[in-house]
């Protein structure tokens, strides 16, 4: 009897440590629910603004750059693809390449690529900047800066945020000595917030650049 208790309780707990949520992902994505609420109100501010002003809209979105915010978007959804891919090889505990092909490279690689692809997208977010303010568009402009500033530049500190993220994850692959599944759970961790910084963006885009 004794045997079968002491198996049991083993048992037990191994079936409840397979089915216990990780404390780390789920704070992510608890602190990703608050990050949503945060964007729905700059959201709201958007369009409360634009609904007061639509002739001031209708004449400043007029300077906007589809194609080039189009490229720009392009770049960073395709980030979130090789994001995904590093957590691939962060899952198969695979910390570094075993070559040189694109199959065989590791997360850090992976991880490396999606940081150059953010901060390109960042580059071009500043470039943009440059050139409305060279039309006469800032944030104390009108209301119409002060939205799509507000808007775009929250979501532009939030992928710097992403940028630093990545380089803290692929800093301590090459720190520790084995990449276990802890070091796993951070690669995916990250994947989630930049994940979700693309899908804010695409509502941006379609908000700020489709829906002038």
């Amino acid at each position: 009897m004794e045997s079968v208790t002491s198996t049991s309780l083993s048992h037990g707990t191994r079936i409840a440590g397979v089915q216990r949520p990780n404390p780390v992902a789920v704070g992510t994505i608890v602190w990703l629910g608050s990050e949503v609420m945060f964007f729905a109100g700059l959201f709201a501010i958007y369009f409360t603004l634009r609904a007061m002003s639509p002739g001031l809209w209708a004449s400043e979105t007029e300077v906007l750059d589809f194609w080039y915010a189009a490229g720009n978007t392009t770049i960073l959804v395709l980030s979130s693809v090789t994001c995904q891919f590093g957590v691939f090889a962060a899952e198969r505990l695979q910390p570094r390449a075993t070559g040189w092909k694109p199959t065989q490279w590791g997360m850090v690689e992976w991880f490396f690529l999606t940081y150059a692809m953010g901060a390109v997208f960042v580059t071009g977010q500043i470039f943009e900047y440059a050139n409305l303010v060279s039309e006469h568009i800032s944030i104390s402009s009108s209301s119409y800066g002060s939205a799509f500033y507000i808007t775009t530049g929250f979501h532009g500190l939030h992928v710097l945020g992403g940028l630093i993220a990545f380089l803290l994850v692929i800093g301590r692959a090459f720190a520790v000595k084995n990449f276990t599944h802890r070091e796993a759970t951070s690669a995916i961790v990250v994947s989630y917030y930049w994940h979700f910084v693309d899908v804010v963006w695409i509502g941006l885009f379609f908000v700020i650049y489709v829906l002038k």
